[in-house]
């Protein structure tokens, strides 16, 4: 099955790199559909939901992409690109429901289509095919998705408890971006160095760059969720808001309340949203300068993700890996 390659490689000029990956992402797409196909009648339906619908592919992606600093795609790599994915994708089935969202990657959520119990349910299958997927990797694989899995598992529930005493919002909340998304982003980009050959001295800048990377695409997700209509993320827009969850333009928006008449009655109209006035306290928030803010604090991220690359060798990889960070933050263009 031929898939293209995320928006973010658009800038990269080496055609063999782009060939491939292209090449390395049908393998994976192949293997990703026989991992979510399943016997069970109810199953097989439920679990290539988010599937076949689409979806970047962005983990996969740069699992092949770090392999290129070893010896590049091999079965291996194609098996832990199957990892990440699966695990991203049972996220977003509980995501999904804890956040009450009906749209995901431009289709009905699986919640919405089969109720709240099968979708947590498919998650958890496509937790343990992944977990099938990733034992046949050894002990290393394991010990890192177990890890991650862990992060990724606080970092929900950090959010959903929300900052405790003591706790500094902005500082909670991309903590919360770290461990739920930086840190899967971060595995990827390790497991693509563990298994291609790679030296072992590369695995520390790939996973500091993945987390970083994390952070940085999640705060343009907070900017693009409020100034893309959906159009984008194929989310439905405003869905944090609706659900009590303050994202980072929200954060800096009641950071300034406390001196601005006109930030502290937006604040107002955010906690009292519903989805009769929801349109419209999207659009101000999103041309308010704490969301421009936001963006600026996404860009700072990814530029870090940059830096950090200084020890891995020159060459088309690690150009590529750069264009990537630096693309990051425009997807909402």
């Amino acid at each position: 099955m031929a898939r293209n390659l995320p928006k973010q490689l658009r800038k990269v000029t080496d055609k063999a790199l782009l060939r491939s990956l292209e090449q390395g992402l049908e393998l994976v797409e192949v293997a990703l559909e026989e991992a979510v196909s399943h016997t069970d009648p109810i199953a097989k339906v439920t679990a290539r939901h988010l599937s076949a619908a689409g979806g970047k592919r962005v983990r996969p992606t740069l699992v092949l992409l770090t392999s290129l600093f070893g010896d590049g795609v091999n079965e291996q790599i194609i098996d832990a690109s199957v990892v990440v994915e699966l695990t991203h994708l049972a996220t977003l089935y509980h995501d999904d429901v804890m956040d009450n969202a009906p749209m995901r990657r431009g289709v009905p959520t699986a919640h919405e289509i089969w109720g709240n119990s099968v979708a947590i349910l498919t998650g958890d299958l496509l937790f343990a095919r992944a977990s099938q997927v990733v034992s046949k990797l050894g002990a290393r694989a394991l010990t890192l998705q177990a890890d991650t899995f862990e992060r990724l598992c606080l970092g929900q529930l950090h959010e959903t408890v929300g900052p405790q005493d003591g706790d500094e919002p902005v500082a909670h909340y991309i903590q919360v971006l770290a461990d739920k998304t930086g840190s899967l982003i971060a595995a990827a980009a390790e497991l693509g160095i563990m298994f291609s050959g790679a030296s072992d001295d590369f695995r520390a800048p790939v996973r500091e760059y993945g987390e970083k990377i994390g952070v940085a695409f999640q705060l343009i997700d907070d900017v693009i969720d409020l100034q893309s209509e959906g159009k984008i993320s194929g989310k439905t827009q405003g869905t944090d808001l609706l659900a009590g969850v303050d994202t980072l333009p929200t954060l800096y928006l009641r950071q300034i309340a406390g001196t601005d008449a006109s930030a502290a009655a937006l604040v107002a109209r955010i906690d009292a949203v519903t989805p009769e006035t929801l349109a419209g306290v999207v659009a101000d928030l999103g041309a308010h300068e704490a969301t421009q803010r936001a963006y600026e604090e996404a860009k700072r991220w990814a530029d870090e993700a940059v830096e950090v690359l200084a020890p891995l060798p020159d060459g088309p990889a690690k150009q590529a890996m750069t264009a990537f960070a630096e693309a990051v933050v425009d997807r909402q263009q």
